[in-house]
């Protein structure tokens, strides 16, 4: 275990035994927020459970087909889109129906809320992205949604074409570093109209993107997720860090902070280790959002301009790193002109910047030059 980790859990293990003295027992009875690093002291279960676990993510029938679901979303959207700040927590009831097995439609009572940041602001978008959480009850049952708790429901910052083809890229995202390693998000494209309950309204399907819970995302790898901010560099497993951070320079996405946890999950495993998992990529140069624009603190004229942010490595170490990218180099653009709803021009363009990426680290003198000289040592993003 990395000497960081291993500092915070002795010091929660004597918090742990002065909260036990009598003299904390006549404390305000108030309750503190839970403090996260207590997820990392829990126990694991045996390994057997691990494996069920694992199964019966993998099995999730919204990730057993690429075909994308249709379905209606019913809801005071009028209300939803002006939720605006990013604290709210507010709730919205709705209706998502969806096919059954049986082919007939099924309706599923929801809750709506807006989540995000920057999309959420009303400058940059008018549809926000939103949170669905289903019920605990068996309504899902026979549907694409069994099993599913709470999903993030990715769509169009606007409702146009022009749009849509911003979700299909950011879908294109999701989809090729599940080529690369599990350790990834799965995303499940959808065709989904937008009802508004109060005038029945309805909008022209539109595409969107289902994306996995982070409790099965970390269950398919037998590990758990867990909220530990001010995390650098040497805290995490090294070979996926790299791997992620060369993964995040491949399509151009810098609106990443690990330190933050912003735009990353972090993933422990039953040995205690940490593993970096990434995700929300509508920033990146490969989506190329007309929204989209680098920090002006990186110095980049734009998100299409890549820069690699990760830990500094030699050249085997990021040669290693950048070996399953390019065994997969063909199918991955392969995937890219499978996307045929994706107008010719964007398949141009995204596997043009593809291209590039892949001469990048094609071999060890391009990976030298790029990665390697000049790079500035730094703890953490």
């Amino acid at each position: 275990m990395n000497a960081r980790p291993a500092s915070l859990l002795a010091a929660l293990a004597f918090v742990c035994t002065v909260v036990q003295t009598p003299q904390a027992q006549k404390a305000p009875s108030a309750q503190p927020k839970k403090n996260p690093l207590l997820k990392l002291a829990e126990p694991w279960p045996e390994a057997e459970v691990l494996k069920a676990r694992r199964a019966e993510a993998e099995a999730r029938p919204l990730f057993q087909s690429a075909a994308p679901i249709e379905f209606t979303l019913t809801a005071r959207f009028n209300d939803i889109n002006k939720d605006h700040n990013p604290e709210s927590t507010k709730r919205y009831p709705g209706v998502l129906t969806v096919a059954g097995s049986d082919g007939l439609p099924k309706s599923i009572a929801v809750q709506l809320s807006a989540r995000g940041h920057f999309r959420r602001m009303a400058r940059n978008c008018s549809m926000v992205p939103l949170r669905v959480e289903f019920p605990k009850t068996g309504e899902m049952a026979g549907t694409p949604f069994d099993g599913q708790t709470t999903l993030k429901l990715g769509r169009g910052c606007e409702s146009s074409k022009e749009f849509e083809q911003y979700t299909l890229r950011e879908y294109l995202a999701y989809s090729l570093y599940n080529m690369v390693t599990p350790l990834s998000f799965r995303a499940r494209l959808a065709r989904a109209t937008y009802a508004e309950e109060k005038s029945a309204k309805k909008t022209n399907a539109r595409y969107a993107i289902f994306i996995e819970h982070e409790n099965d995302m970390a269950r398919r790898n037998e590990g758990r997720t867990v909220e530990l901010s001010r995390v650098v560099f040497n805290d995490l497993e090294p070979e996926t860090l790299t791997r992620t951070m060369l993964y995040e320079y491949m399509i151009g996405n810098t609106d990443v902070s690990i330190w933050a946890l912003h735009n990353v999950r972090i993933v422990q495993n039953p040995a205690r280790t940490l593993f970096l998992v990434p995700y929300d990529f509508d920033l990146s140069g490969l989506v190329h959002a007309p929204y989209a624009i680098p920090d002006r603190r990186l110095g980049l004229r734009s998100v299409l301009d890549r820069m690699y942010r990760g830990p500094c490595r030699g050249i085997e170490e990021l040669d290693a790193a950048a070996a399953p990218f390019r065994a997969r180099k063909t199918d991955m653009l392969a995937l890219v002109e499978s996307m045929r709803d994706l107008e010719s021009r964007g398949r141009i363009e995204v596997k043009d910047y593809l291209e590039s990426f892949f001469r990048t680290i094609e071999r060890p003198a391009s990976i030298k030059k790029q990665f390697v000289d000049g790079c500035k040592a730094t703890p953490t993003v």
